[in-house]
């Protein structure tokens, strides 16, 4: 059974950082995009951040210059370190993995999701 366990929400000042890690198990061989979402009650999933195998990197607008996406391809984890944090950030953020080979060939797996809430 392919997972993805995400680790690292919890509440914070604005201003303040926290750091989200996600690693997928150990079924799957190689990951083409690996990236964060986040969706904010009320609100559509939206994308954080992505980082391709070569390392090209995506960011929302939101972020920009405050959220760094790294990833370990040897692995298969990926890390986004968020700066700054605004409470506009509040939302249960989202580890998603695209175009993910296993055995049973290449699909889109999601996290369960981790809690991060910023207090103003």
């Amino acid at each position: 059974q392919v997972q993805l366990v995400e680790s690292g929400g919890g509440l914070v000042q604005a201003g303040g950082s926290l750091r989200l890690s996600c690693v997928a198990t150990r079924s799957i061989l190689t990951i083409n995009a690996m990236g964060w979402y986040r969706q904010a009650p009320g609100k559509q999933r939206e994308l954080v951040a992505s980082i391709t195998i070569g390392g090209t990197t995506n960011y929302a607008d939101s972020v920009k210059g405050r959220f760094t996406i790294s990833r370990d391809n040897a692995k298969n984890t990926v890390d986004l370190q968020m700066n700054s944090l605004k409470p506009e950030d509040t939302a249960v953020y989202y580890c998603k993995a695209d175009g993910a080979l296993t055995a049973g060939g290449r699909r889109n797996y999601w996290g369960q999701g981790t809690q991060v809430t910023v207090s103003s």
